[in-house]
């Protein structure tokens, strides 16, 4: 094809991350600290709200973090 060319496209701008390294680090301490009881001493959900974050986001850096350990 000997038409003009159209310029290469960039690629798309990526999305921030919600919690930075430090967070995610905080936020697995807290996901495995223990209780008396044995149980989890913090849920998702309260760990999500102490971020600012959803439920979704913190599973999804706590099984990064699993997968890459």
């Amino acid at each position: 094809m000997d038409g003009p060319r159209r310029p290469e496209r960039a690629a798309a701008p990526r999305q921030k991350p919600k919690l930075g390294p430090r967070q995610v680090h905080l936020a697995r301490q807290m996901h495995d600290e223990r209780g008396p009881d044995g149980k989890r001493r913090y849920t998702v959900r309260q760990i999500a709200d102490e971020f600012g974050v959803t439920r979704p986001t913190i599973y999804r850096h706590l099984n990064k973090t699993m997968a890459t350990a």
